[in-house]
């Protein structure tokens, strides 16, 4: 329901008696409330419709709670509390409703919004969540007042989306209380912005949706072989001419904040560099026969790694993080063309020659990639980056050298020869991140036998437990946790970049993340058929 539609609804619940004559919209710091009338309204019905569902809702005797004239959001904490944003922007998406500040005395219609701890209150204002915990948060509609409570603002937030999305779908919410909380930590969507430049205005955009659907992480894939998409001090000459500018980078990363959005990073090595590569000619890795090797970079030349790390510490410095936050940081390490040979040693004979040199003589072109990636990654660590990940197929199974123990794997792929599977990596004690490119990669185009995944499909088959394939992983249930398979990614790739517009690819992945989100919130077969969600997100 567009803003203009929801002061309708403001208007049309009507109060008795005397209406409040605050104009919609003004703020005070500290107000003496004058009487209100209770408001009448129909009663709202049913349960609370929502995406995701709520995890619990105890009914209870009464009308529900619904938009009215005069009806405030009250913030006992002040206007300087880090959650007064939460308030203001659930008044402003309500049509306009008032907010005050300080010790007020709550009146019938008003929503409250307040803290239910100690730790949230003395918490800087939208610090990205530690747990699932964080983004928990109590709702009740009792006697014509809402009532919302979280330990942190997260939790706040997440209950004003729960609040819009009511009074969109149903009018508001029924009389009793939700007690919601996510199954697993991390819900997010990924964006391929390197092969097709999207605009700031549509990646904001994005970010507000699915903000909306509680999910809370944005990876952004802004280098590849087509394309460098973000300005670059350091290295203009390989930046795009369609790219976003710093100025724009952190616009993205403040939307993103104040929606309780980790922005994940990508910049993809040692393949998919093709764009960088292209002012370094002499980088580009050639097999024993001299043919380069498209987006490789050889990293047996030692002016490799100062390139890819000068452009690291660079990207690490633009994309900041609150302090003790976590700070992700992606690392790519798939598809490099070397090691999808059938004998990596004797097709590229200077990378055996260096991973001897490096590692003795069994060293393999493996260990030297597994040590490329680790020594990236202390490059981002040292700028703070905590929270470090790459691609399953840049894992291996190499005799001399391991890949750093903190990194995480996401699993995108089961379909390459010789591949590990998922659970190889949750036994050896490694967290999973799931990818599944059965289910949730978006490929434009549809190359190499990929199809649009649909939100039916992925509402009803698949699970965070699903990682490689359409069945669940086969370990014990203590590896799917969500500690092990922190939850998932719905990925956008633009590898025929041309085959959809920005507004098309839009509209293609609003069910799918709809479903995402519904999944990774709440583990339970879900209530709703699939036309009765389809139907809701249609409303909400």
């Amino acid at each position: 329901m567009p803003a203009a539609a929801l002061t309708g609804a403001l208007l049309l619940a009507g109060c008795s008696g005397t209406a409040d004559t605050e104009p919609p919209g003004s703020t005070s710091a500290k107000m003496n409330p004058s009487p209100a009338a209770t408001p009448t309204w129909a009663p709202v019905t049913g349960t609370p419709q929502v995406i995701p569902a709520v995890r619990s809702f105890r009914r209870a005797e009464g009308r529900g709670w619904r938009p009215s004239s005069g009806a405030r959001v009250v913030v006992p904490a002040g206007e300087k509390s880090n959650v007064a944003d939460e308030a203001q922007r659930l008044a402003k998406e309500l049509g306009g409703m008032s907010v005050v500040y300080g010790d007020q005395t709550v009146r019938p219609g008003d929503i409250e919004v307040k803290l239910s701890g100690k730790n949230g209150a003395g918490q800087p204002d939208n610090v990205p969540v530690q747990s699932t915990a964080d983004e928990a948060y109590t709702l009740t509609a009792s006697g014509t007042r809402l009532t919302l409570t979280a330990p942190t603002d997260a939790g706040i937030f997440y209950g004003t989306r729960t609040v819009k999305q009511a009074v969109r779908a149903a009018g508001g919410l029924p009389e009793g209380t939700i007690e919601d909380r996510p199954d697993r930590p991390q819900r997010g969507m990924s964006l391929d912005n390197a092969r097709k430049p999207y605009t700031a205005d549509w990646i904001e955009a994005r970010l507000r949706e699915i903000a909306d659907l509680k999910l809370n992480q944005f990876q952004l894939h802004f280098s590849d072989d087509q394309g460098f998409r973000i300005q670059s001090d350091t290295h203009p000459e390989v930046v795009s001419a369609d790219h976003l500018t710093k100025a724009q980078v952190r616009q993205i990363i403040a939307l993103a904040r104040g929606l309780h959005i980790s922005v994940v990073p990508e910049l993809d090595s040692p393949g998919h560099l093709g764009a960088v590569l292209d002012h370094y000619p002499d980088l580009r890795l050639r097999n024993a026969q001299g043919r380069v090797i498209p987006g490789a970079i050889d990293i047996s030349n030692p002016k490799a790694a100062p390139l890819i790390d000068s452009l690291l510490k660079e990207m690490s410095e633009l994309f900041t993080n609150p302090k003790g936050a976590p700070a992700y940081w992606h690392l790519g390490g798939d598809e490099y063309q070397a090691l999808m040979s059938s004998s990596p040693s004797t097709s590229y004979p200077q990378l055996a020659k260096a991973a001897r040199a490096k590692y003795g003589s069994g060293g393999t072109v493996e260990d030297l990639t597994t040590g490329w990636l680790n020594d990236r990654q202390k490059t981002v660590e040292a700028k703070g980056k905590n929270r470090i990940e790459a691609w399953n197929d840049g894992f291996f199974a190499s005799p001399r050298v391991s890949a750093d123990k903190n990194r995480m794997v996401d699993y995108w792929t089961g379909k390459e020869i010789g591949k590990r599977p998922p659970e190889a990596f949750l036994r050896e004690g490694r967290n999973v991140m799931n990818f599944n490119d059965e289910y949730l990669y978006y490929v434009l185009g549809e190359p190499n036998q990929f199809t649009y995944p649909t939100g039916q499909r992925i509402y009803q088959s698949w699970t965070p437990m699903v990682i490689r394939g359409t069945g669940p992983v086969a370990v014990p249930a203590s590896m799917t946790g969500p500690n092990r398979i922190p939850g998932a990614r719905f990925a956008i790739w633009s590898d025929r970049a041309q085959a959809q517009t920005q507004q098309q690819v839009a509209a293609g992945i609003r069910l799918p993340l709809a479903a995402l989100a519904q999944k990774t919130w709440d583990p339970r077969t879900p209530a709703l058929s699939w036309t009765q969600f389809q139907a809701l997100a249609n409303r909400v």
